[in-house]
């Protein structure tokens, strides 16, 4: 029901204010609910890796083995903090994102205009509005004084809108110009800003290609350990063994056989990497991100703000006399207008006819940057008057300001009536036509640039009414505005097309518009397809088919065609990223495999909804932390191969044991193992996490084939792993016979303590050189050198010095089972190094002559055909 004008002037009583809001509650946006972060900590202990290691450590303790208990539980809780530690410092740092709504707002109270905090706005109190406000709830439009409203955060379009009263503003939306006054009719959870969050909340987050893929490796390694650790605990009882021994035994090989430091490996890789990208302005909030970046194969990209500067400006000027080149930065007012100097006179003179029929708008600096106060396009207008150094304007005794209808705008002042609008709608009412004015809008439109007409007239008579000021004018000329491309972006959409990935514009924007920038800044594909939000198929299968293609463009989207586009993408097979600023942006951000808000000027839903925050805006950010998504892939790749090859080693003397009947002891136990795995393994591992992308990076498609191929599983078991595994049995039995072992008898304790710190020293060496073989999976040692990744150097100087602690530091070489080698064992062990390094070689060079041969048969084929 309208209010009265009485209660209009009046507004709520503080009385009535204060009840209704502890009725209705404080005008906030719903927080999303949040998990106890000791449930998270807790999830990290109970997954299915953690849980088979839970069940090696209570094995351990029912078989007496209580330090070995003890060391598995440490290491599920190291693996289990590593990962919610860095989960938790992403998730509080996106939190600090949150400043949508703003702190005060100014209402009518006991017919006093005051200022409250806007959490405290109620169901009808009486706002007032003006320019630079933002709205902090919904209300109905009671007046309007050239009010225009930017609403892009809730509906994608770029272009302000002017309500008349009796018309909706919502909350969250932004006050560009005039003035008005409103009744607030919501808040807080029932406003739209918050039924979209609520829907962004309710879309389901798909799973990320890491977690399918690690979750797969871990569950066939860790079924494989137990299966393996069952038939070596049957072998045991065959060889006559006790049954604690036959326990021992078979935790010991399922130990062996799983990676207990692939998680925290790839849990510190991802953080390093979200580091790096947060050094480019690329803000991570969920860990796996990190590589679902690199995976990526289809970017659906909003155009206002990420493509473009959002800043717009006047680069052309259109006079009977000739066209003028505007030159400027932004909205800085220093320029030059650049042309023949009769039609620079022209333009100085539309300049400034111009800028009176906007006389709110203007430009301020901020912190060494102007920033627009008002409608950008009327702010560029005024620009275009400082640059072409207009003089100041005198008071109008009249103003209509811009209306949907009329398409045009216009002042009254002492100098005369100044008239600005759409060139049809100007064009009409000049007292003289000129076809060729109509020419240059044809061309400047075509060309994306938004045209307006200027025109004057001078007082010759009273002006009574509006129509009477708007005839008989003369026109000054053309206007052409645009919102200039970032200067990176071109540069960054050919990198996606050499990486093949697919890109498409998805805005709310005008067609025409988008199609122009899309064209400029070399994203518009050859077929040049521009499709509108309501022309989509209905059908999700033609939809696919029709947006499944590199450079289209689709425009004048809704949130829920933009939210179903996600979903047509992933349901043919795609990674999905989507760039989004608004509200409206929420649920498809959410839907999409990554997710990309705005960091700089999006809204704390959308930054809520993300995986990725691009503090600066910058598309070519994304390209960047695309580049090392895909270079975290392959580090995973290669730590993944490093410690497989680990456990081959480690298992090797168990297989040994078995096969030879007992005959050869086992040369390493299952501390050992672990002090191997989490004491000398660890960081050399981190540093290949750590290697930087590679030229090669970003060509081609991006690999999809799973972290475990048959590439990384041949390197592992079938020539690193047996290399590694051979040169430390070989040092382990050298060793006993030079200290009179026998074939089939039981060394003494120290001979075998003795043997069994040179095998293990013997392991950790060969890891040494393995860390340098997994650099790359196709140069051998000799190219990739010792350069490009310092980390991996002081991690092996650091595995050093930890093997010198466990062979040398009491009580450690008592716990473990190892003692100091003899020179003999130094000299057999470090040739695990050179035995590595040569197995690795001539595999590389194998499969390179392979692949040489495999492009020759198909050259061969080829000119065969």
């Amino acid at each position: 029901m309208p209010l009265s004008s009485e209660a209009m002037a009046r507004g709520l009583t503080a009385g009535e204010a204060a009840a209704r809001l502890r009725e209705q509650g404080p005008n906030t946006l719903p927080r999303p609910r949040r998990p106890h972060p000791l449930l998270v900590f807790g999830g990290q202990l109970v997954h299915f890796f953690a849980v088979m290691l839970w069940l090696a450590a209570g094995l351990a303790l029912l078989a007496g083995m209580p330090a070995l208990a003890v060391a598995i539980a440490v290491v599920i809780v190291l693996n289990g903090a590593f990962s919610f530690v860095q989960e938790f410092r992403a998730d509080r740092a996106a939190e600090r994102l949150r400043d949508l709504l703003p702190v005060r707002a100014t209402v009518r109270r006991d017919g006093h205009a005051t200022v409250v905090n806007a959490d405290e706005l109620v169901i009808g109190d009486v706002v007032l509005l003006e320019a630079g406000d933002r709205v902090c709830a919904d209300a109905t439009l009671t007046a309007a004084g050239a009010l225009s409203v930017d609403e892009s955060m809730l509906t994608g379009e770029s272009t302000p809108i002017r309500p008349d009263p009796g018309a909706a503003v919502r909350a969250g939306t932004h006050v560009v110009e005039g003035h008005g006054t409103a009744v607030v009719t919501a808040t807080g959870a029932h406003t739209r800003l918050a039924g979209i969050a609520a829907v962004t909340e309710r879309a389901s987050r798909p799973r990320s290609p890491l977690a399918t893929q690690l979750h797969s490796v871990v569950k066939v390694i860790a079924l494989a350990a137990v299966a393996v650790g069952v038939t070596f605990f049957l072998v045991a009882l065959g060889l006559g063994k006790a049954g604690g021994e036959s326990v021992l035994l078979a935790i010991g090989v399922t130990v062996a056989l799983v990676p207990e430091g692939l998680l925290p490996t790839v849990t510190l890789s991802l953080a390093r990497a979200a580091q790096r990208m947060a050094a480019c302005n690329a803000l991570v909030r969920r860990l796996e991100s990190v590589e679902t970046l690199g995976a990526t194969t289809f970017i659906c990209t909003d155009k206002t703000g990420t493509l473009t500067r959002n800043e717009m400006s006047v680069i052309e000027v259109w006079t009977p006399a000739g066209t003028v080149t505007v030159e400027g930065e932004g909205y800085a007012p220093g320029g030059v207008l650049t042309g023949e100097p009769a039609a620079v006179r022209a333009a100085t003179r539309l300049a400034d006819s111009a800028a009176r029929c906007s006389p709110d708008a203007r430009a301020v600096q901020r912190h060494d940057r102007w920033h627009p106060v008002g409608d950008p396009m009327e702010v560029a207008l005024h620009v275009l008057a400082a640059r072409a150094g207009a003089r100041a304007a005198p008071v109008p005794s009249a103003r209509y300001p811009f209306d949907p209808h009329r398409r045009r705008s216009s002042v009254v002042d002492a100098d005369g009536v100044h008239v600005t609008g759409a060139p049809d709608s100007v064009l009409r009412l000049c007292a003289h036509a000129r076809t060729d004015a109509a020419e240059a809008a044809m061309v400047m439109s075509l060309r994306g640039l938004r045209v307006l007409a200027v025109a004057r007239r001078s007082p010759e008579s009273t002006v009574d009414d509006q129509l009477a000021a708007e005839r008989d004018l003369e026109l000054l000329g053309l206007v052409g505005l645009e919102d200039p491309p970032r200067p990176d972006v071109a540069g960054a959409i050919a990198s996606c097309r050499t990486a093949g990935i697919k890109l498409a514009m998805v805005t709310g924007d005008h067609p025409g518009t988008a199609a122009a920038i899309a064209a400029e800044v070399g994203l518009l594909g050859e077929h040049g397809l521009v499709v509108e939000g309501k022309d989509l198929p209905l059908d999700d299968a033609a939809l696919g088919a029709l947006l499944d293609r590199d450079g289209v463009v689709v425009a004048r989207v809704a949130p829920e065609e933009k939210l179903r586009i996600a979903r047509v993408l992933q349901a043919r097979g795609h990674i999905v990223a989507m760039t989004g600023d608004g509200v409206n942006d929420g649920p498809a951000l959410r839907t999409a495999d990554i997710g990309v808000a705005m960091g700089a000027s999006g809204t704390d839903v959308a930054r809520e909804a993300a995986d990725l925050v691009l503090l600066d805006d910058h598309f070519g950010t994304i390209v960047s932390a695309i580049e090392l998504g895909r270079a975290t892939f392959a580090n995973i790749r290669r730590f993944l191969t490093y410690h497989l090859t680990d456990n081959v080693a480690e298992l090797t003397p168990f297989v040994v044991w078995a096969l030879s009947g007992e005959s050869i002891p086992l040369a390493i136990g299952v501390l050992q193992i672990l002090a191997i795995d989490i004491g000398t393994d660890l960081l050399p591992a981190l540093a290949l996490g750590a290697e930087p992308p590679n030229p090669r990076t970003m060509r081609g498609p991006a690999r999809t084939d799973g972290l475990i191929d048959r590439h990384v599983l041949s390197r592992a078991f079938g020539v690193l792993g047996p290399a590694e595994g051979a040169a430390t049995m070989l040092a382990f039995v050298l060793v006993l016979i030079a200290g009179g072992w026998t074939w089939g008898t039981t060394p003494s304790a120290g001979l075998l303590a003795t043997a069994s710190g040179t095998a293990f020293t013997a392991i950790v060496l060969g890891q040494l050189a393995n860390a340098f073989a997994c650099r790359s999976e196709s140069r051998w040692i000799g190219r990739t050198g010792v350069r490009g990744n310092a980390l991996l150097l002081y991690a092996l100087v650091f595995e050093v010095a930890v093997l010198s602690a466990f062979l040398l530091v009491p009580p450690l070489p008592d716990l473990l089972g190892g003692t100091l080698p003899t020179p003999l064992g130094w000299g057999l062990a470090v040739l695990a190094i050179p035995a590595v390094w040569l197995a690795d070689t001539a595999y590389k060079t194998i499969r390179s002559r392979r692949g040489i041969m495999q492009q020759d048969q198909g050259c061969g084929q080829a000119a065969h055909r």
